[in-house]
């Protein structure tokens, strides 16, 4: 449905196509320039076509806030980069001085770039009483076949990270689709800067300890799903370009077997205390250098599915841990498969591969992130599940 807003500006202009009259080029995308008194804005232009959500408490963002609020100079409209906006259709009333812009799609058309700016301002400009400050408005129509390009040209003077454009491009969808069914999914977010429960990057860190076309051989571990939380984005996207949804993707093979994944993350991240006690029955898990125990009054709970725990356990013991159940996939047909149940193995060894760990960190001078990094460690257990398997 479209959406249509009609406010004063100071000066419009547009800016001729050098294409129109060219067979070649985007020759629909026309380019309009308005400067207008912050006051008079829109607040409800669509912004989910932004890369970033705004983010206020950067250097950039004091620093337009600061210039904003400066009306010792009233030059906002100069120092700021202004506005970017993408919309389907632009008209200007030269008897009214009123600008009307419509959006008619919501995936192509909205606030491209300046989402900071226009942030700032909305939060800002009652606190400027009676004094006027202007920004630049860009208004960019036609270029709907173009919109990501765009919207990644626009957005690298401050570069969003690579999962940003990804999610424009809807390159997250077969993670979304496969992990429709648990609770959590709603709450992952793969935009720079958004205000998620749950970071998409620990997602895609997490399915990368499992992709075995990339760590099929024993002697290959994924350490980089704990120490390399952008690699193992960026190699994400790198397979969703190359194989788009094709079973060739190790992502799509990986479908079937998504929720257990974090099903087996849940497991091992609430039983990390009751598998220490096992091997320590005297022993307090809590005390390890690391974990965290809830406060008076205070409850923690897992990270996917809001399981209640008694101590919540650092990434550099749960990472390798969960990792250790690669030797467990095996590839059937297209797409990979269990070669035993991992829930039945986590009881079986779950103590062991908490104490290995413990012990680990305990080595490493009580450093949970050593040992999230120790190849050893991922070494001992992933052996451990393996000859657990062997043993069924």
């Amino acid at each position: 449905m479209a959406i249509k807003f009609t406010f004063p500006i100071q000066s419009f202009r547009r800016i001729p196509n050098p294409y129109a009259k060219l067979e070649k080029g985007n020759r629909d995308a026309e380019m309009y320039i308005a400067i207008c008194d912050v006051k008079n804005i829109p607040a409800d232009i669509p912004r989910d076509t932004n890369l970033r959500d705004p983010n206020l408490n950067t250097n950039v963002a004091k620093g337009i806030i600061k210039s904003l609020k400066d009306t010792a100079f009233l030059n906002f409209h100069l120092l700021n980069r202004g506005i970017l906006l993408s919309a389907k259709e632009v008209t200007f009333n030269n008897y009214s001085n009123e600008m009307t812009v419509v959006f008619e799609d919501s995936t192509v058309h909205g606030n491209v770039d300046g989402g900071h700016t226009y942030e700032v301002i909305m939060r800002n400009r009652d606190s400027l009483e009676y004094e006027e400050q202007f920004v630049k408005i860009e208004i960019i129509t036609g270029i709907e076949n173009d919109f990501t390009r765009l919207a990644e040209a626009r957005n690298r003077s401050v570069s969003p990270n690579e999962n940003s454009i990804a999610e424009l491009e809807k390159r997250f969808e077969l993670i979304k689709n496969a992990l429709a069914g648990e609770i959590f999914i709603s709450k992952v977010g793969f935009r720079e800067n958004g205000d998620q429960d749950i970071d998409g990057a620990d997602i895609l860190a997490i399915l990368m300890m499992f992709n075995l076309d990339s760590y099929a051989a024993m002697e290959a571990f994924p350490i980089i799903s704990y120490s390399g939380r952008k690699r193992c984005g960026d190699l994400y996207i790198e397979s969703h370009k190359k194989f788009g949804e094709s079973t060739k993707n190790p992502y799509i093979k990986m479908v079937p077997v998504m929720p257990d994944i974090f099903k087996l993350y849940d497991k091992i991240e609430v039983g990390m205390s009751e598998f220490y006690r096992k091997k320590n029955p005297n022993g307090r898990y809590g005390a390890t250098k690391g974990v965290i125990v809830p406060k008076q009054n205070k409850e923690i709970f897992s990270k996917f599915y809001d399981t209640k725990m008694d101590a919540q356990s650092p990434n550099g013991f749960i990472y390798p841990i969960l990792g250790a159940f690669r030797a467990l996939l095996k590839i059937e047909g297209e797409h990979y498969a269990w070669k035993a149940d991992p829930f039945g193995i986590l009881e079986q060894v779950g103590p062991d591969l908490v104490e290995s760990t413990v012990s680990m960190s305990r080595s490493l001078g009580n450093n949970p992130q050593s040992t999230g990094k120790d190849v050893n460690l991922w070494k001992t257990l992933y052996m451990t599940v393996a000859f657990a398997a062997m043993g069924l």
